[in-house]
């Protein structure tokens, strides 16, 4: 078939990681396509998914969530199609084929397809008043459901399931979390943290259990209660799962890609096609899948210089990350090991009057691990020292006080 003779760009996706790389790649001093054009499998522009909780709790208003106007995308030339996502790709004669059947060719093609909640497997899953949290359509169907559905059930005590437990309380719902491990946060915080936050919540007015799963959802059309492993009934109007989310990778198996949880890339976020490259939630490089927004930007900077100066790009190394939530105004900061380890020791500090919370994991005189609750204003200086392998002998015993200590001591 006859190709335009312009260089073309074709993104697959338009969310926060897919909108970053674009930032990215328009700021590079040579951009080398003449025509970029990006396929949106929603409805409306990229939009900032943090602030989801902030607007199902009515402390943010969806219009300040879009990340850029109408207008940036008309000054760089980039055409974006809402509401019309890739259905497939011809490797072949390098064309997307959109769900319009629409035919777009492509000399280089991103695959930003991020990733779907993943789901339980269980009985009474799709009856009405079960609900995902994860986009803002599902955010608009939260809102409206708390205004006729007073008792919810969140499945899943990480950060998506108390954020959606804290903004539906907010709206009046009474909320019981249901988490499968012993404390919240298992993947952030040790045990003594995470029952300190639960203890907050309930505190608060929130239903914490933790150790428990559920069997089944029971209802005739829509959900009525939630069935636990113990057998235990909970009446429910309303059920959000939040448990986890899978990478979109469909798309590009279809294709022929090489997958295995998400599309596999190498440091350079190239796929085994090496005109089709992948970032975000969808991709995974050395078995490593990401979730956090932080290592998307990361790669979304990488990619826009790969592609804009391929032979003075280093590859995306895997970075040491952070996690930095606020749940319920409470503050919690999560870097490097996540619990003691074999051969670490622990440095363990509370404030029992101001709930401050500080578990330090050192290894061989280098800190690993850093976790906080109620303050996380050293929590970057903490990330720092993980990062740079920093020898902490000199300041060892004042390392729980903060950096200022640390300083004068060294």
């Amino acid at each position: 078939m006859a190709q335009n003779s312009e260089r073309t760009l074709v993104v697959c996706g338009h969310g926060m990681v897919a909108q970053r790389f674009l930032e990215e790649l328009v700021d590079q001093a040579r951009v080398p396509f003449q025509r970029i054009v990006v396929f949106n499998g929603e409805a409306r522009p990229a939009y900032n998914r943090i602030q989801l909780s902030a607007l199902l709790s009515g402390d943010a208003e969806e219009d300040s969530l879009t990340l850029k106007p109408d207008d940036w995308f008309d000054r760089h030339g980039i055409t974006v199609h809402h509401g019309e996502p890739v259905q497939a790709i011809d490797r072949q004669d390098r064309t997307v084929i959109t769900a319009t059947g629409r035919r777009q060719h492509f000399d280089t093609l991103v695959l930003a397809t991020g990733s779907r909640p993943g789901r339980l497997g269980i009985p009474g899953e799709d009856l009405a008043g079960v609900r995902y949290f994860r986009d803002l359509d599902d955010t608009h169907h939260l809102i409206g459901q708390s205004q006729s559905r007073p008792r919810a059930v969140v499945i899943g005590g990480g950060f998506l399931g108390l954020e959606a437990a804290v903004g539906l309380q907010r709206r009046g719902v009474s909320v019981t979390v249901l988490h499968r491990s012993g404390h919240l946060l298992n993947r952030q915080l040790d045990t003594g943290a995470g029952q300190l936050l639960a203890e907050a919540l309930t505190d608060k007015g929130l239903n914490i259990l933790t150790g428990t799963s559920p069997l089944q959802l029971l209802g005739r059309d829509a959900v009525r209660a939630v069935q636990l492993s113990d057998q235990t009934l909970i009446s429910a109007d309303l059920v959000v799962i939040a448990t986890g989310i899978v990478p979109n990778r469909e798309l590009a198996e279809a294709a022929g890609l090489d997958c295995g949880r998400g599309i596999r890339v190498d440091a350079r976020l190239q796929t085994s096609d090496p005109n089709i490259y992948a970032l975000g939630e969808c991709c995974e490089l050395d078995d490593q899948t990401f979730g956090l927004v932080e290592p998307g930007y990361l790669q979304a900077q990488i990619l826009a210089q790969v592609l804009a100066a391929p032979a003075r790009t280093a590859g995306f190394e895997h970075p040491v990350l952070a996690t930095r939530l606020k749940i319920s105004d409470l503050p919690v900061f999560s870097c490097g090991l996540p619990g003691p380890a074999s051969g670490t020791e622990s440095l363990i500090s509370r404030d029992l009057e101001t709930g401050r919370y500080s578990h330090l994991l050192v290894r061989d005189n280098r800190l690993v691990g850093a976790i906080l609750l109620g303050h996380t204003g050293d929590g970057p200086w903490y990330q720092q020292l993980i990062a740079e392998c920093t020898d902490i002998t000199p300041f060892r015993a004042q390392l729980p006080f903060g950096k200022p200590f640390c300083e004068a001591a060294a």
